[in-house]
């Protein structure tokens, strides 16, 4: 099959996993939640560099061949699709890659207000309040400032993928970037879906956003946070006040760069 490839990425709890489930309606797309492949594909990065003492037999024309073929037997013949869209959070920090291997393949960032990122993860932890979280480690202490700051740091899991995210839109690969709203994705799904279509140069499809489906229960139980991974039947936008503290919330409203076009020095799309 002449499959090609996509890749969705950006931040966490910002609609990635929604906008897979609408793909996945479409009958020629494949897409899920975030999968394995973006640290097999680091992993293999590092097996095939000069740490590698036979690394002097592997040609940069195999590392890409082998590197490509962790896609092309991943997603095997059980996958009987013509578009795979591929998530991870990496994926923003391997645009140049990405694009040798896969020249007509486009990454979409789904993107939010660092505040209310928090804010969701935040409420999570407390609606599981007897089961500890892969997302700290299964450590059930702390507060609410001493997680806010683990999921921000440079390693942590909002803050890895902030900064992946700016070295995606601050880099030369900017015509494979798009950054999606969940702000849009939400309260406007036609139009966020229409502009994803457009992106990629596909035809376009009628989604129902009445009848959203998407099952990763077992997943969410196994890293302690059930409902990490939930999408609600229907698409929509649900007001509500937020769990955090006044001064957590504030230290990262300022956060959203790309809402700003003086700092957007490639005009990278963002709908």
């Amino acid at each position: 099959m002449d499959r090609r490839f996509h890749f969705i990425s950006g931040l966490p709890r910002s609609g990635s996993t929604l906008l897979a489930a609408i793909l996945s309606q479409n009958p020629r797309f494949h897409a899920g939640m975030s999968g394995p492949l973006g640290g097999a594909f680091s992993t293999m990065l590092g097996e095939l560099s000069g740490r590698n003492e036979y690394s002097v037999f592997i040609s940069d024309a195999q590392r890409r061949r082998m590197l490509k073929g962790l896609f092309d037997n991943y997603y095997g013949p059980e996958y009987n699709a013509e578009v795979v869209f591929d998530t991870h959070r990496a994926w923003c920090t391997r645009m140049r890659q990405l694009k040798e291997l896969f020249p007509q393949g486009k990454v979409i960032a789904c993107v939010r207000h660092v505040s209310w990122i928090i804010d969701s993860i935040e409420l999570l932890i407390r609606k599981n309040a007897f089961q500890p979280s892969s997302i700290f480690n299964y450590q059930p202490g702390g507060t609410v400032y001493s997680r806010a700051e683990g999921l921000a740091n440079a390693e942590g899991m909002v803050g890895y993928a902030y900064n992946a995210l700016k070295e995606a839109f601050y880099g030369d690969e900017t015509s494979h970037l798009m950054l999606l709203r969940y702000e849009t994705l939400t309260s406007d799904p036609a139009r966020a879906m229409a502009a994803v279509y457009d992106f990629i140069g596909e035809p376009a499809y009628q989604h129902d956003f009445n009848d959203i489906s998407f099952q990763a229960d077992e997943f969410d139980l196994r890293a302690g946070t059930p409902g990490l991974h939930a999408v609600r039947k229907q698409v929509a936008v649900r007001e509500r006040t937020s769990v955090l503290p006044p001064d957590v919330f504030r230290r990262f409203e300022n956060d959203v760069f790309w809402l700003d076009p003086a700092f957007n020095p490639r005009r990278v799309l963002v709908v």
